[in-house]
């Protein structure tokens, strides 16, 4: 994890704010006996040093806090598989995770904060042969507001969570915690209000659209924000509508017969010639990328894209700003990326 999402992690979790835990140099060079006031006992009474009680829990005593963005019904033996070997390899879970006390559950003790593939490959092991493993945790207070802080940092720093699964996550927590205001949790969470609000844009995707991927794993931040916007236009929607569904059929053939599925970018490459179809001379419909203003004319048309590069038409009297067809042409960069079309 780096080292700035680890002071941000460490901070989560420190219930005691301005507390200063670096000593000056000299300080740190004493020597320590029983009778020095700064012995070991004397600095964890003084809360300088803070000890933190691992508990050894049954896994099945420990539910899933739902304010997570990771699906847990969709974890495997596959996607676990790294966890699992570590586990043998080392004796049992060495990373504790993080659980909060839950008080109205009869059936569960703790919810997992963070750790829910430990949790997972834990209990996966207890049904595979490996009863005595123990899941491993660290008990935090936290409200719901912080958990899902400390649960996001951590996602941060995993490639298993899809972009898709952190963008509807994000737009669940905008509501819960933050009132609908972008700024203050884009403040909380630091990170930028940009990019935050092009996250909560994709979380709009319909899950017909996500069906036409083989995986929401394949699907980056970059090239979904072109898609949503694209699904802006109620015509080109119901075109890539249609066009989601052949994709979802042929994806799940695919899948039945073990075969290999379409990868993202084709998907995406077809969704959005759909969403954007023009008819060439012959009357016949041919790729194009228009993106409208917010008055609904046209304000940037790709009408060539080759080994060269792209031409690009900049309408007149469309009614955008100057700010508009920035964020336009920032769009149809990415289309042109999703379409493996890249220009940067």
């Amino acid at each position: 994890m780096p080292r700035k999402q680890s002071t941000y992690l460490a901070d989560l979790l420190n219930d005691d704010e301005g507390q200063e835990t670096d000593r000056p140099a000299a300080e740190r060079g004493r020597p320590s006996t029983l009778l020095q006031r700064e012995s070991a006992l004397a600095r964890v009474q003084s809360g300088e040093v803070r000890q933190v009680t691992q508990f050894l829990l049954d896994p099945a005593r420990v539910r899933i806090w739902p304010g997570n963005a990771r699906r847990y019904q969709q974890l495997t033996e596959a996607n676990c598989r790294d966890l699992i070997d570590s586990f043998l390899a080392e004796g049992g879970q060495k990373v504790p995770a993080i659980v909060r006390r839950v008080t109205d559950d009869d059936d569960h003790d703790y919810e997992v904060i963070a750790g829910t593939r430990r949790h997972w490959a834990i209990s996966w092991l207890r049904a595979h042969s490996y009863p005595d493993m123990q899941f491993v945790a660290q008990v935090a207070t936290l409200d719901n507001e912080a958990a899902f802080r400390l649960a996001d940092i951590e996602n941060r720093a995993r490639r298993d969570i899809s972009d898709i699964e952190r963008a509807r996550n994000y737009a669940s927590a905008l509501e819960q915690y933050y009132g609908g205001k972008q700024r203050r949790m884009a403040e909380r969470l630091h990170v930028s209000e940009s990019w935050l609000s092009k996250m909560l844009q994709v979380a709009r995707i319909p899950d017909d659209f996500l069906d036409a991927f083989g995986s929401w794993d394949e699907i980056p931040l970059k090239p979904a924000y072109a898609l949503v916007r694209a699904l802006d236009d109620p015509s080109a929607a119901s075109r890539m509508a249609e066009e989601a569904q052949r994709l979802s059929t042929l994806q799940a053939e695919a899948r039945a017969q073990g075969t290999p599925t379409l990868p993202a970018a084709e998907v995406l490459r077809r969704l959005m010639a759909a969403a954007h179809p023009r008819k060439d001379r012959d009357g016949q419909a041919s790729d194009a990328l228009t993106f409208a203003s917010r008055s609904g004319r046209p304000a940037l048309t790709v009408q060539s894209v080759g080994r060269q590069g792209a031409t690009i038409r900049l309408h007149a009297g469309s009614g955008a700003g100057h700010e508009e067809l920035v964020s336009a042409f920032r769009d149809v960069l990415a289309a042109l990326d999703a379409a493996g079309h890249a220009l940067t």
